[in-house]
């Protein structure tokens, strides 16, 4: 089997060698070369071809978000970003996946070379996803934000009466920084509560949330402990933590803990929606979407089973179809559709329920 051939891109030499060491233990993955720069890199890519690259983002000549942005435009490859873990490596990094980037690795702040080696399994899994990711044209926030119509065709009062006993739960992994925004960039203001958990690192998910919320008209903030889930508000498990739904009295609330992580993951997708099966039942609607592995398939059939309505995103939209795909095995899935018709869907099923919930 040809072994997936991964160029560096970075102007330490420190991290030029420790993922050249770390990436050649790999009998699937061979380092074709390493760049100080992306005008080394671009020659490079010519030349050698390579099946993944890695990147830093801070670099001289060219600005590692510079060179992705042209790179996706004229030679679409996968891109891994290596990040720093500070306030505006977080931000650098969202701007990253929105400009295409299949995933990112944070660097450690202290000792790097002890701490690369620690990350080198997850380093190596990520290029391998890499590898084999569906690249998609990024469509600008902007241009989205203006394709609202089909959300905003639900009369606000009919989300208003129902909107506080309903509650939507997402979960995702790979990709899903930019399929979450497709779907919340087209709810509605007075949707429901939605509860997210996307596998991220500690020290992101406030960047993510900040970001989310610049770009949708409903509220997004990084969730905390405790705090009632409101109407119009989306809230993003952090990083490192799970996130699960309870309940006070008659409100949701959430609750954030630091317990064993579920499929090798914390936050985990399964244990969200566990819980939301549990508190919410039939009151919920769950949606799937991109990402590597299994995590939350099982949990999303006892949603459907507790009477939730379930939607998948289609392969075709996805970056990695894992995790939608693993869902749909299981049965825990209602509908499966694009990623840029799910928040519509979400919208019909939601005024569907008002008018039955009434009755």
């Amino acid at each position: 089997m040809a072994k997936i051939r991964v160029l560096i891109i970075d102007d330490s030499a420190l991290i030029r060698s420790l993922l050249t060491e770390i990436i050649g233990t790999q009998a699937d993955l061979e380092v074709v070369g390493a760049a100080p720069d992306p005008l080394v890199a671009r020659e490079m890519i010519r030349a050698l071809n390579p099946d993944v690259l890695t990147l830093d983002v801070e670099m001289p000549r060219m600005d590692g978000l510079d060179f992705l942005e042209k790179l996706m435009r004229l030679r679409p490859t996968p891109v891994v970003m290596v990040s720093t873990l500070t306030e505006r490596g977080a931000e650098v990094t969202m701007r990253a996946l929105e400009l295409g980037a299949i995933d990112f690795v944070a660097k450690p702040k202290l000792g790097i070379a002890a701490g690369m080696q620690d990350l080198g399994a997850d380093i190596c899994d990520k290029i391998r996803v890499a590898a084999k990711a569906r690249l998609h044209r990024r469509v600008a926030p902007a241009a989205v934000a203006a394709g609202h119509t089909a959300a905003e065709r639900v009369p606000p009062a009919r989300f208003s009466r129902m909107s506080t006993e309903k509650l939507i739960a997402i979960g995702a992994s790979t990709g899903g920084t930019e399929a979450i925004r497709e779907v919340l960039t087209r709810m509605p203001a007075d949707c429901p509560g939605v509860l997210i958990t996307q596998h991220m690192p500690p020290g992101f998910t406030r960047s993510f949330a900040a970001r989310m919320d610049s770009q949708s008209r409903i509220t997004v903030s990084e969730a905390i402990d405790g705090e009632r889930v409101l109407p119009g508000h989306a809230y993003i498990a952090p990083g490192d933590r799970h996130m699960r739904l309870a309940k006070s009295g008659s409100n949701y609330v959430i609750a954030i803990d630091d317990s064993t992580p579920v499929n090798r993951h914390r936050p985990s997708v399964e244990v969200m929606f566990r819980s939301v099966a549990a508190v919410a039942g039939r009151n919920a609607l769950g949606v799937m979407l991109t990402g590597m592995g299994r995590d939350g398939a099982a949990a999303m059939l006892e949603m459907r089973n507790a009477g939730s309505f379930n939607i998948a995103q289609d392969e075709a939209s996805c970056v990695v179809f894992g995790m939608p795909r693993e869902a749909i095995a299981v049965g825990a899935v209602d509908a499966v559709l694009p990623v840029t018709e799910i928040a519509a869907r979400l919208v019909q099923e939601l005024a569907q329920m008002g008018v039955a919930h009434r009755v």
